[in-house]
């Protein structure tokens, strides 16, 4: 096995990624549907019962959310005295800090103690690949857990979550990440898949942790400045984090591998464009995402946010219009949502006219 590279910057990145899509385009003179349906006919490895067992796990992952929120997230909820809107939010965070902190966990477990070299060495994760090869069973399950939670998420985010400005950029981005773990998992491209899990649940870890902090600040009518703090505190880790993990260590570990050390490993590597592609989009899925974080920045640098909130949601800019206007109406007036028939979900409004 060769020895380690060093990692590239993003100069690098961009010759050597350019060069070698650049020169694959040139060499495929039959690309097309046919070559595509031949390709996996020869090299994808995806049996039916593997399927099916992703999809009962999918239906347990949404079988046990609702379980959970009922007999454990929401009644804590209740206990703590949390005010409505927070109460009706925090099971879903309690949920995905759950699963993303279990899923991080045994991705750290993967990748710093055991034997396999992809976080230290990116351009490893396609030695000795072969169409067909088996898959370690320890990646094996990291790849059913994540598959099925992924085919879960698709419904949560459009029937079980709360409804915010970019949930159809989350669903857009379940299907890609549902995608591509089924397809790198069917071609063997399983290595790389455990480095790009792992470099994306870290910042999940941290957004749901920090949410919470906020939920919880105000709990039985006082105030609690250590959530407060923290929360701060969480939110600043996730800022730097989010660009270190998504936008620094992704395309300079994973995507210059997938580009160009996979032709150097295996020229003609199957389906080359099509994952290159898919990871590309993911790549500006993170950026957009940043754009909220610069702009969450920019508010508070303006004095227009005074504390941390999520930019992202639409209770926070409606509750600042309620502050302003609720002093000129008098009665009990219906919400205009409820008046144009828009869905309710976990007690907030939910528009699902996309």
């Amino acid at each position: 096995m060769p020895p380690p590279e060093p990692m590239p910057g993003y100069g690098q990145l961009l010759r050597r990624g350019y060069g070698s899509l650049a020169e694959a385009v040139r060499g495929c003179g039959d690309c097309g549907w046919e070559l595509s349906r031949r390709t996996w006919a020869e090299n994808a490895h995806l049996g039916w019962g593997e399927v099916l067992l992703c999809g009962l796990c999918a239906l347990g992952w949404t079988a046990l959310r609702r379980a959970a929120a009922r007999r454990l997230f929401r009644p804590f909820g209740e206990w703590c005295n949390l005010q409505p809107k927070d109460a009706a939010k925090m099971p879903e965070s309690a949920w995905k800090l759950l699963f993303y902190t279990l899923s991080w966990s045994y991705g750290i477990y993967l990748l710093f103690f055991t034997d396999y070299p992809f976080f230290y060495d990116p351009p490893s994760v396609f030695y000795g690949w072969k169409k067909g090869m088996d898959v370690p069973t320890d990646i094996a399950i990291a790849y059913l857990l994540q598959c099925s939670f992924y085919g879960h998420s698709i419904y949560a985010t459009a029937y079980m979550d709360t409804w915010r400005k970019d949930s159809v950029v989350m669903l857009l981005h379940h299907v890609v990440t549902l995608t591509l773990i089924a397809f790198s998992y069917a071609f063997r491209y399983h290595n790389v898949g455990i480095l790009v899990l792992f470099l994306h649940d870290v910042n999940d870890v941290q957004l749901e942790f920090t949410k919470l902090n906020v939920y919880f600040k105000h709990r039985g009518g006082v105030y609690h400045r250590l959530n407060d703090v923290i929360s701060n505190i969480g939110c600043l880790t996730f800022s730097v984090s989010w660009f270190w993990f998504r936008l620094y260590w992704f395309p300079l570990k994973v995507l210059y591998a997938t580009c160009y050390s996979s032709l150097q490993s295996v020229p003609n590597i199957p389906f080359y464009f099509f994952f290159n592609a898919l990871l590309l989009v993911l790549t500006l899925m993170n950026i957009y995402w940043f754009l909220y974080i610069v702009l969450f920045v920019a508010k508070v640098l303006m004095g227009q946010m005074q504390e941390v909130n999520d930019v992202r949601e639409y209770d926070v800019e409606d509750s600042k219009k309620t502050t302003t206007t609720k002093k000129k109406e008098a009665g009990l007036q219906l919400p205009n949502a409820l008046k144009e028939g828009m869905h309710l979900k976990n007690g907030l409004v939910k528009d699902k006219r996309l």
